[in-house]
């Protein structure tokens, strides 16, 4: 007599079928990310003999802490068939929230920075709600949270925010441990973490099942709901922490601080191996795909050039990497490391 399997021992089952690609993609992803990373690193040390670095290499992996946090949040959207557009305004609401409720001088307070973050989390459970249940197209509905949220900051801080960064975040972003910057120690723990819960966890392959076929998913079983929300919350958590982290480093919330970081968390996302349909991808290609985009950043910003041109050479390389995405490329070059 069979054994009836449950959802979660089909799964882990498909998810066992499906590994191997996986790794191979991620295997991929990451020596393609790991030379383009040491040919932009050798080829800046003809520009200027202060990169190329060590220490260079130690400002890129703290710089990168940020777009890597936020990058797992977004690649978990995109990996369940979504996109999330309201991350600049979740990383501002993380960083004045914790300026102006915790600030500095007091260190009793940090306990409120986990409910600021559920704080913010709340607006991605919002947000995924109009999207799964009144079918509003995700980058409409995130779009629209995205701009509610920043008018409510405008008129929380009249234009002006205040405070400081609190103790907590000042020493994560700023002591050294065991020779190294506190964010490489916490980027390298965050990294492991986040590739167990996408790669090992149940809950992972939900989501790898929902962003390849919703209906399939819901006959199989699969709480379709629950997966498609959770992610919308992880990233909008994810952004507040991006906050709070980025007034550590900087000692200060702005307004704008998360303008900039809205390309390239989908950039790195997709540089790293993941469709933009959703249901492929690892975090591993993810986190390459951040630590390329921040090298290229700091070189960028070394030789003086303008940000503009920033821009323009992330969506270079995000349509470069769509184009080598495609089947066929990744079969022949699955081939070649044979």
């Amino acid at each position: 007599m069979t054994q009836e399997q449950t959802p979660e021992t089909r799964f882990a089952q498909q998810g066992d079928s499906r590994g191997s690609a996986r790794v191979s993609r991620e295997t991929i992803s990451a020596i393609a990310v790991a030379i383009l990373c040491m040919i932009l690193l050798i080829s800046a040390r003809f520009v200027s003999a202060s990169l190329g670095s060590w220490a260079q290499v130690e400002t890129v992996l703290v710089l990168s802490s940020f777009l890597v946090v936020l990058s797992f949040g977004q690649g978990l959207v995109i990996l369940s068939g979504g996109l999330d557009l309201s991350l600049p305004a979740t990383i501002t609401l993380g960083g004045i929230l914790a300026t102006s409720i915790v600030g500095s001088g007091n260190p009793e307070a940090w306990w409120l920075l986990p409910a600021i973050l559920m704080v913010c989390a709340a607006t991605g459970i919002v947000s995924a709600v109009g999207i799964v249940w009144l079918n509003v197209p995700p980058f409409i509905m995130t779009m629209a949270m995205s701009i509610i949220i920043t008018s409510g900051l405008l008129g929380y801080t009249m234009g002006t925010p205040r405070g400081a960064a609190p103790e907590a975040a000042v020493a994560l972003m700023k002591e050294r441990l065991l020779g190294m910057p506190a964010p490489v120690i916490f980027l390298i723990v965050f990294v492991i973490l986040g590739w167990l819960f996408q790669s090992r966890s149940i809950f992972g392959r939900y989501l790898y099942a929902v962003g390849t076929n919703v209906e399939a998913s819901r006959i199989a079983g699969v709480p379709v709901n629950l997966a498609r929300i959770l992610p919308y919350a992880v990233s909008a958590a994810c952004g507040g922490f991006v906050g709070i982290m980025l007034v550590g480093y900087s000692n200060g919330a702005t307004l704008r601080m998360g303008d900039s970081y809205l390309l390239p968390s989908i950039a790195a996302v997709v540089i790293g191996g993941s469709s933009i349909l959703g249901g492929r991808g690892t975090f591993l290609g993810t986190v390459g795909g951040a630590i390329l985009l921040t090298t290229l950043g700091t070189i960028i910003s070394a030789l003086g050039l303008e940000f503009g041109l920033r821009t323009i050479i992330e969506g270079s390389i995000v349509l470069v990497a769509l184009l080598l995405l495609r089947e066929e490329l990744f079969q022949r070059l699955r081939s070649m490391l044979r």
